[in-house]
């Protein structure tokens, strides 16, 4: 098996032991990643899930990937209450078919931040 780390300047640097993503088998694993925007923290939920959002599509056009070979995202919000404004934003990232999600409120995310979104795309 072959393992190659991905790493671009136009996402957030790793904040702790792993790897932007990691490549294998032809796909493409991006870690969970903050709403972090030109170094800001964004904290209104909409902006906070483009930011994010955006930080994963710089990761895999790093890797020559898009979000169309996007096909399982895991979103990680402290709010239910945040759902309806982030799948607002999430959908205009996607085109169908959608690629599978899970959505989970957490206590708690790094930096106390919104949102965190990863995922897993072919390469």
């Amino acid at each position: 098996m072959s393992i190659s780390k991905i790493n671009t300047e136009k996402a957030p640097a790793a904040i702790g032991p792993y790897s932007q993503a990691i490549r294998t088998e032809g796909l493409i694993f991006v870690s969970g990643q903050l709403p972090v925007d030109g170094g800001v923290l964004q904290t209104e939920i909409g902006k906070a899930t483009a930011a994010s959002l955006n930080n994963i599509k710089s990761i895999l056009e790093k890797a020559g990937s898009d979000m169309s070979k996007v096909v399982k995202t895991t979103v990680l919000l402290s709010s239910m209450d945040d759902f309806a404004a982030m799948n607002k934003v999430y959908e205009s990232f996607f085109t169908a078919p959608f690629p599978a999600r899970a959505c989970f409120a957490v206590k708690q995310l790094p930096k106390n931040a919104c949102v965190e979104i990863e995922c897993v795309a072919e390469a």
